[in-house]
């Protein structure tokens, strides 16, 4: 609702839907800020998950105003009416969907129906689909944008770490850093150890969808597609060292290019040698298909879910989780006339999360950039009653808050004329 000034009203309450590692993640941090959020509501097909975060936020005494009210419910995310019902019970001003990537179309639908402000942390996917040409997000969420428009609605997509804070860090870039970018390649290492044999760190069904898929990237003003680990390079990334990583389609990759004036825009990965053996196994074997086979008793399964179920669910792998994750853009271009290279990075450390949160690094720097994009949509920063990507937001007040709430950034500059001279790292919020 607008005021008669043209300022829309402060927004609270807030709905999660999620109640895996990324969902206990917001939960603890809109706890920390609920001054601001108000109630809080945590929702999730399994209520019990949802009540095990609760209990673990009231134990590490985090609820900043304890007049604020924190509970759960139950819910099937995936019917229209569901989440509906839900976010008028709960008087829920902003929506905070970090479900399964599948379930997106649902909760966007029930936003625009109830006004609702929207934030997700990746593409909607159609479990059904592989392979889509690019820019395949525009299938799904930017159909919407002009009922977003229309309605003045706000959605702000994509507000995780990768794909979010690494597209906040391409804003920022071209407003301060430089004339003109040629090159922007997204890298992310988790240089973690979490002693189990083999595990994902965040969903194995989207995260198996991901890597099986082929790859899709920008270059050379055009997208392009290769196989799945094709194409690898080496980097000396700061605070892990140099680490192998793998050119991947990534989400962020869909809206970068049609707001960021550059040749080329890719995503890498680090896997490692043990990680890419057990994956092959399992691709090789058919245990990543989607597609229901039947067993000799007659049971049909899919061979994908079966794996999924038998692998440990990432939540699961907090305690003990050692190492440091690090995730930057690495950016070339020039600047008054002389060629620049940049790399704006943060590190997150596997045991701090733990310590503040319950959690591991992956699902910590993915959980707070949507903590802080509903901090921006409640007090009017970011609520531009429209649907936009993070890059096409003002990004100087996104990494302030990230900074203030545990993902610093950081910018090493490694060239700043024609010949490369290392030089210091500056920490920017």
């Amino acid at each position: 609702m607008l005021r008669k000034n043209n300022f829309r009203e402060m927004k609270k309450n807030v709905l999660i839907i999620g109640a895996g590692g990324v969902g206990s993640v917001v939960a603890h941090k809109c706890a920390q800020h609920n001054d601001l959020l108000g109630d809080i509501c945590l929702a999730s097909r399994a209520q019990s998950k949802c009540e095990e975060i609760i209990a673990s936020i009231r134990a590490k005494d985090k609820l900043k105003d304890a007049e604020k009210k924190i509970f759960s419910k139950q819910v099937d995310a995936s019917a229209i009416n569901n989440v509906v019902q839900l976010i008028k019970e709960t008087e829920a001003e902003i929506v905070i969907n970090v479900g399964s990537t599948f379930i997106n179309k649902s909760v966007i639908d029930a936003c625009l129906a109830t006004g609702a402000a929207y934030i997700d942390t990746s593409v909607h996917e159609d479990s059904e689909s592989l392979n889509l040409p690019y820019p395949w997000y525009a299938h799904f969420e930017w159909q919407r944008q002009p009922l977003f428009a229309e309605k003045g609605v706000t959605a702000v997509l994509s507000a995780g770490f990768d794909p979010g804070v690494v597209n906040a860090y391409c804003a920022y870039a071209v407003k301060h850093e430089f004339d003109r970018i040629h090159s922007v390649d997204i890298m992310d290492v988790n240089a973690g150890n979490h002693g189990k044999y083999f595990a994902t760190n965040f969903d194995p069904e989207v995260n198996f969808r991901e890597i099986v898929e082929e790859v899709g990237y920008w270059e050379d003003r055009q997208w392009k597609v290769c196989p799945p680990h094709s194409r690898a390079m080496e980097f000396d990334f700061p605070g892990v060292g140099r680490r192998k990583v793998y050119l991947m389609g990534h989400d962020e990759l869909h809206s970068l290019p049609q707001h960021i004036d550059a040749e080329h825009i890719r995503f890498w990965m680090g896997f490692g040698e043990h990680y890419l053996n057990c994956f092959n196994v399992l691709r090789n074997v058919g245990l990543l298909s989607h597609e229901p086979v039947t067993t000799a008793e007659g049971l049909e399964v899919v061979p994908l879910k079966v794996v999924k179920a038998c692998l440990p669910d990432p939540a699961s792998l907090a305690p003990g989780y050692t190492g440091k994750t690090c995730i930057g853009n690495l950016i070339k271009g020039e600047k008054d006339g002389q060629a620049k290279e940049i790399f704006l990075y943060n590190i997150c450390d596997h045991q701090q999360c733990y310590e503040e949160v319950g959690s591991q690094a992956v699902s910590y720097t993915a959980g707070v950039p949507p903590v802080a994009a509903a901090l921006l949509i409640a007090n009017g920063r970011w609520d531009m009653g429209a649907m936009k990507h993070v890059e096409e937001l003002a990004p100087e007040p996104f990494l302030e808050l990230l900074g203030k709430m545990g993902l610093p950034t950081a910018m090493k500059i490694l060239s700043s004329c024609i010949e490369r001279t290392e030089q210091g790292v500056i920490r920017c919020y």
